[in-house]
């Protein structure tokens, strides 16, 4: 945590403290904060992973995730162990203090993180997982509105595994129509069916509850560790909101050096530095102005 950010971390503390409501937008920065890097071998997937590395050479967890292998079977092999990873790893510290900071705050969350961290601290119905989840399974036509939670199933894969594949037989289908199933995560087959549309209709109900029915709602929008990839999920729809609504304030944590948008003047932050350490420090800050009171 650099010297420089204790100031904007004590207006953010008190930004937190004034808010009425609090978007949280959520991206892949956190969960690499948490110690879950998908995007590159950190230990934790490293270690868990170890086999399939070795043996197909992935230059990280999710490149092997959209990997074109020769078989089902490999395909399956690979998903079960890495499904079944982030079911059995601990959550996250950084998403339990997000938690502890907004516990007494109307929360809705949008992510685009697909490792079921969100889900761990805040209830379903406060959560838009924008590009799905490795909890679940879909048709890969799909030929149904469905999608199935897969825990017992990726611990069931796994007495099946022989080194890095799955035997054809083992690998799931859908009970309609017999395609393999794939994890509910955005690719060319993703199901924007019910389960994902309810979620994003409960996002939008928020925000024009607390923004568009009552204008004078202090509402917080909190970017956490987005970066580049996708800003027209999170990132360029929370400035628009900030930049429409004067009651609405935009506060940017990432580990990366940038800047609050010069549109946003007075209206945003921007708080560099490890997110780990961050949320933390951010914690205790609240904490300690709390006991004050």
């Amino acid at each position: 945590m650099r010297v420089g950010n204790q100031a904007a971390l004590q207006e953010l503390a008190e930004r937190i403290d004034q808010a009425d409501a609090v978007v949280i937008g959520g991206g892949s920065g956190l969960s690499s904060a948490a110690g879950y890097d998908h995007y590159h071998w950190s230990p934790a997937l490293s270690e868990a992973l170890a086999p399939f590395r070795e043996q197909y050479g992935f230059p990280s967890p999710l490149a092997g995730f959209y990997h074109c292998f020769s078989s089902y079977g490999e395909q399956w092999g690979y998903y079960s162990q890495y499904i079944r990873f982030m079911w059995e790893a601990p959550t996250g510290q950084p998403y339990l203090d997000l938690q502890a900071l907004v516990a007494d705050k109307s929360v809705f969350v949008l992510t685009t993180n697909v490792d079921q961290q969100f889900f761990r601290v805040f209830p379903q119905k406060q959560i838009c997982a924008f590009q799905g989840d490795f909890s679940y399974c879909q048709c890969s036509q799909p030929c149904r509105d469905d999608i199935w939670e897969n825990r017992e199933l990726v611990k069931e894969l796994t007495g099946c595994l022989a080194g890095v594949r799955l035997p054809e037989e083992a690998v799931p289908r859908c009970p309609d129509c017999g395609r393999v199933l794939v994890p509910w995560v955005r690719d060319d087959t993703f199901l924007e069916g019910t389960f994902w549309q309810d979620s994003l209709h409960r996002y939008h109900r928020f925000l024009r509850h607390w923004i568009m029915d009552q204008s004078d709602k202090k509402v917080l929008l909190l970017e956490l560790g987005v970066g580049e990839m996708t800003p027209s999920i999170i990132k360029l729809p929370f400035w628009e909101l900030t930049a429409k609504n004067e009651n609405v304030f935009y506060a940017c944590l990432n580990r990366e050096a940038s800047h609050s948008p010069e549109h946003l003047r007075g209206r945003s932050l921007y708080l560099q530095g490890d997110l780990a350490e961050t949320l933390a420090a951010l914690r205790q800050v609240r904490s300690i102005a709390a006991n004050i009171k």
